[in-house]
């Protein structure tokens, strides 16, 4: 993998003309195709290339890929633990935001490390850079411009679950056919994507791009019978930065030392001293004023499509909290842009009412906007029709990522790739595995966040744009971002084949660091005293007169491993390299080593898998009715999922699992 830097001074892009057309991509039978260029399609192509999958990635425009559609950002709370995952499974986000990153932090900080939100600004010149960089040069990778119409289908294969199979898709204009194994649909918010702005309305899934093709719509509903939904979103005007009065804001600074989000990076490719701030202001009654008189102009708002509940716009903050100031962080969109990005001001209003809005706000009182705000609404697939590796259960050959699961956020639509890797590789590895003929694969809520992800969705549906928290995760202890690497780079390695060697071997070797830290850390025991004497900062209770080991030293806040390392040069100095990550795991481990039999239980329930045609009607298990029609719409994969239904009670997991069990033996007995 070449360094970050060294990427920069040596682009690799080659000339789009390089691309095939369609019409000789149709001469050619691919074992993936990747339709859209967005966040999930490029993780996906990138993840099928990397299993050894030839692939195509189809998307509208060249250009556009890797674009950031909306705020110029990375990571967070929940989000930034998704980053690192993805990147421990080697994909392209961790090390494209380590790229184009211009203000780092580490959010919630004042909190335990396994709710750390790792977060960056980025340069969206530079985002877009990487990516393609990457992407344009990958070995079994081709990429094409055009729409796609339709997918061609045919009859089931008897022996596998699903009533139809995906063969390839039909193109737009011209109709070419390009024949496949497996399609994986990335389509964002361009599925029947509709723009609105004030009263007018167009189709179109992103401002300034063309509208995907209906066909792709009703290829899905109405030729597989696939239940869709509608979702909406928006994003807020962009501001041109000199007429911005940053005086009257208050100064957000990045953290000194910027910390990357991909483990094979050292450092960012901007210096710390060449970050740059943010600033964040408020809102006024003139806001909540405007918002008001622009009701009767403006559609979005009075859709009854769900939003998101986490990134609301600015209308429907105002209209739920009524009276309230609400925060504006004045983003800006890279080192030489001059536009600012106003994150909390998402709106749809017509355009002159959104001008007179921002004004409204003294650091904005003279602001000019570049681009006014839009909305958009868009279909969805009801991700519940999704085995847990993103193959949809009554179509064979056909995956979903991204948005088009129902999710919001550039991190969770990555996240759905590696979930191919790892989860099934769900995308891009789970599609390219069964191209390949190679078994799917999946991840479980005690691995991942993308294991929770996934099984949220594809167990639980969506009602509103799903965006990640750790509170939905169950096991946040062990599910840290720092230790992604090493939950995750081996699997990736070892049982999917998407990470590469110099990767799975920087893991090995950071794992065996830390064992071997840990280790000698045990070896070091003394009496409080003699810790006192040592360490005299440290607050050892005068009542405490048992042996102390060193790692047991490292569960006092104020006790760093530099410090152990400074006392204990010659056992501990050549582990100063991982000194976080030893302080991180010392005061996690009796944590984690509580959660493992609750883990454990958890692993048992995911592996007792539940026959995909299984007849819940007619079977003679001891099951109300109500749970047999919860069970059969949601044809959950696992006992583990059946579980979390809400309705399935537990007495009704009790008799699933006597009679699954029970007919298992009688089957292996045969």
């Amino acid at each position: 993998m070449l360094p970050v830097r060294r990427l920069l001074a040596q682009p690799r892009f080659p000339s789009f003309s390089l691309a095939r057309s369609s019409s000789n991509s149709s001469h050619k039978r691919y074992d993936v195709i990747v339709v859209g260029g967005g966040h999930a399609g490029t993780e996906a192509a990138a993840a099928a290339t990397r299993i050894g999958a030839e692939t195509l990635l189809i998307t509208q425009k060249i250009q556009t890929i890797g674009a950031l559609s909306c705020n110029p950002s990375m990571g967070g709370i929940g989000k930034g633990h998704l980053v690192k995952e993805v990147d421990a499974l080697d994909g392209l986000m961790g090390r494209a935001g380590d790229y184009a990153g211009v203000h780092f932090s580490i959010l919630n900080r004042r909190k335990g490390p396994a709710v750390w939100g790792p977060r960056a600004q980025l340069d969206r010149s530079r985002y877009k850079e990487f990516i393609q960089s990457e992407l344009l040069n990958m070995p079994r990778l081709t990429v094409i411009e055009g729409s796609v119409e339709g997918l061609l289908v045919s009859a089931a294969d008897p022996e596998q679950p699903g009533k139809h199979r995906v063969t390839g898709v039909r193109m737009a204009d011209g109709g070419d056919k390009i024949l496949c194994s497996s399609v994986v649909l990335t389509t964002g918010t361009f599925l029947s994507g509709s723009l609105f702005m004030g009263r007018t309305t167009s189709p179109g899934g992103r401002m300034g791009e063309a509208p995907s093709c209906a066909g792709l719509s009703h290829s899905l509903k109405e030729v597989l019978g696939l239940k869709l939904g509608r979702l909406k979103t928006g994003t807020p005007p962009r501001i041109i930065r000199e007429t911005v009065n940053f005086s009257l804001t208050q100064l957000q600074l990045p953290d000194p030392q910027p910390t990357p989000f991909s483990f094979i990076n050292t450092h960012t490719h901007c210096k710390p001293e060449e970050q740059i701030p943010c600033h964040l202001t408020v809102t006024t009654p003139g806001v909540d004023r405007v918002v008001r008189e622009s009701l009767p102009v403006n559609s979005h708002v009075q859709q009854d499509t769900k939003g998101p509940r986490y990134c609301p716009s600015i209308e429907s903050r105002v209209l739920r909290f009524p009276g309230r100031q609400h925060q504006v962080w004045l983003e800006p969109e890279g080192l030489n842009s001059d536009l600012i990005y106003p994150q909390g001001l998402s709106m749809t209003m017509p355009p002159e009412l959104q001008l007179r809005l921002i004004r409204e706000i003294p650091a904005l009182s003279q602001a000019e906007i570049h681009t006014p705000g839009y909305g958009v609404q868009y279909d969805f697939v009801c991700p519940t029709q999704l085995f847990p590796w993103l193959q949809l259960k009554s179509v064979q050959g056909l995956f979903l990522a991204g948005q088009i699961n129902g999710t919001t956020g550039y991190e969770e639509a990555a996240a759905q790739v590696p979930v191919f890797p790892l989860r099934a590789c769900g995308r891009g590895v789970n599609a390219g595995r069964t191209a390949l003929s190679l078994p799917p694969l999946s991840l479980s809520r005690t691995e991942s966040y993308i294991g929770v992800l996934i099984d949220d969705l594809v167990v639980h549906g969506v009602t509103e744009p799903y965006r990640m928290f750790t509170s939905r995760a169950e096991f946040r202890t062990s599910l840290r971002p720092d230790n992604a690497d090493l939950r995750l780079t081996p699997k990736g390695r070892e049982e999917i084949g998407c990470v590469s060697q110099h990767r799975y071997q920087e893991a090995v070797r950071v794992q065996q660091g830390l064992t071997e830290a840990l280790s000698t850390l045990n070896s070091i025991s003394l009496s409080p005293p003699c810790w006192r004497e040592k360490l005299s900062d440290v607050g050892i209770s005068e009542n405490k007169s048992t042996l102390i080991s060193g790692e047991e030293m490292l569960l006092y806040t104020d006790v760093s491993f530099s410090m152990l390392a400074s006392t204990f040069p010659d056992l501990l100095s050549p582990y100063l390299e991982f000194a976080e990550r030893i302080k991180i795991e010392a005061v996690y481990r009796p944590h984690c080593e509580k959660q493992q039999r609750e883990m454990e239980r958890m692993r048992e329930e995911e592996s007792l898998s539940l026959p995909p045609d299984f007849d819940y009607f007619s079977q003679q298990v001891s099951l109300s009715n109500e749970v047999r029609e919860i069970l059969d719409r949601a044809r959950p994969s696992t006992l583990g999922a059946a579980m979390r239904l809400k309705g399935v009670t537990p007495a009704a997991t009790v008799h699933l699992l006597n009679y699954v069990t029970k007919t298992d033996r009688k089957t292996r007995g045969k």
